[in-house]
């Protein structure tokens, strides 16, 4: 474990200025020393806690909660990153305000904002809606900091969007990191993100895109394979591709699964829905075609289950470098003969690599507190160093 020194020294050493005041809407938005920042004070804070010491850097405040679609880690990586730093959680529930009663999203946004530092927002279900929603909320509070209405503007942190998902991606490229012992030893790892079968339907594209986005920054050769029809968004496959161009890797797609194990460093096998059959659902809701939801519904289902054979079997998994590729998913996985009949992952896969599943979830929380810290904070640096200096113990013995 590296010394919160070695932590100082390399955040001296990166430009990432621009994040203060700022918030947090996808990654390819920001630059290479920014993620690199993110990065070091997620570890810096993890060093502190590990060592018992107290990171608490607010005394009161409110991190506001908006989850607009079912949540376990990510719910609770987010109340655990604004406890980390001292603030209190609280959930708007859509349900109980008064949006219902025709509430604009810029009161909303600024009646839950008097002091609140920091709002985080879940709105992945529908195509083109959830991240210009966020911006709409983002722009509101920092209207309402301009008018004196509010006092600070919090920083708006994406939990999940139609496009992206930055704290899921990064929690995973911070486990990949550890896992191969620095950001020095990944170039030239092939990274298969597959298309894998569900019993289910609809699943967000914002964790396939997510990863493509952010691990071609690293010099990796990154595989997106999916059958016909599942493909994600353009832009973002755009983006991978000037990303592996700039970092040195490569970027490829494949219809073939067996293509993508095949050598493979790190397997990501996740289902989710097609781009095309997304932006459907989207005029369908948006039009109130129930009826045309469950047809949807209906072909949707059908069209997962003609590509059964995408799975994470131990077959597939012995053509990985030497039959031990590092396998990842953002959880929670279909197990075959466990959680479904017939699902992305044996369940003998599955179990193998429960420990290092679990360790790449537990990085979130200090993921999104570092997106926190470096928002709210000018000088982090000189922050962590005095949080150490003080050494107030977490948990007095």
């Amino acid at each position: 474990m590296n010394t919160l020194q070695q932590y100082l020294d390399k955040l001296q050493a990166l430009n990432f200025k621009d994040m203060y005041n700022g918030d947090f809407f996808l990654t390819w938005e920001k630059s290479d020393d920014e993620i690199e920042a993110v990065f070091t004070v997620a570890d810096a804070l993890r060093n502190l806690r590990e060592r018992n010491i107290s990171t608490k850097v607010f005394d009161s405040g409110l991190g506001i909660s908006l989850f607009r679609d079912n949540s376990t880690r990510t719910r609770f990586s987010f109340a655990s990153a604004c406890n980390l730093l001292g603030l209190e959680v609280q959930d708007l529930d859509e349900g109980k305000s008064q949006v219902a009663h025709g509430e604009t999203v810029r009161e909303t946004a600024n009646m839950i904002s008097f002091m609140a530092d920091v709002i985080g927002i879940r709105d992945d279900m529908y195509i083109g809606k959830g991240n210009s929603y966020m911006h709409e909320v983002a722009d509101a509070v920092a209207q309402g900091q301009q008018d004196g209405i509010l006092e600070q503007k919090p920083t708006l942190v994406n939990l999940q969007c139609d496009i992206d998902h930055p704290t899921q991606a990064m929690a995973d490229m911070l486990h990949i990191i550890h896992e191969f012992g620095g950001v020095e030893n990944l170039k030239g790892k092939k990274l298969a993100m597959t298309w894998a079968y569900s019993p289910s339907y609809g699943k967000p594209l914002s964790v396939p895109q997510g990863i493509i986005g952010l691990m071609t920054r690293f010099g990796m050769d990154v595989v997106l394979a999916h059958p016909q029809g599942y493909e994600v968004f353009p832009e973002v496959e755009a983006v991978a591709a000037q990303n592996a161009q700039k970092s040195g890797g490569s970027f490829q797609k494949t219809n073939s699964m067996a293509e993508a194990f095949r050598d493979a460093d790190i397997v990501y096998p996740k289902s989710w829905a097609p781009f095309a059959a997304m932006e459907k659902r989207t005029q369908l809701y948006g039009n109130g075609d129930m009826d045309g939801i469950q047809a949807l519904e209906k072909e949707l289902l059908a069209q997962n289950a003609e590509h059964k054979d995408w799975a994470c079997t131990e077959a597939l998994i012995s053509t990985t470098k030497g039959g031990k590729a590092l396998y990842m998913h953002c959880l929670p996985a279909d197990i075959t003969g466990v959680s479904c009949k017939t699902g992305e992952v044996d369940a003998s896969v599955f179990d193998r690599y429960r420990n290092p599943l679990y360790k790449e979830a537990s990085f979130k929380p200090y993921i999104i507190a570092a997106m926190i810290f470096l928002a709210k904070f000018e000088h982090p640096a000189k922050l962590l160093k005095q949080l150490e200096d003080k050494g107030t113990p977490r948990v007095f013995r």
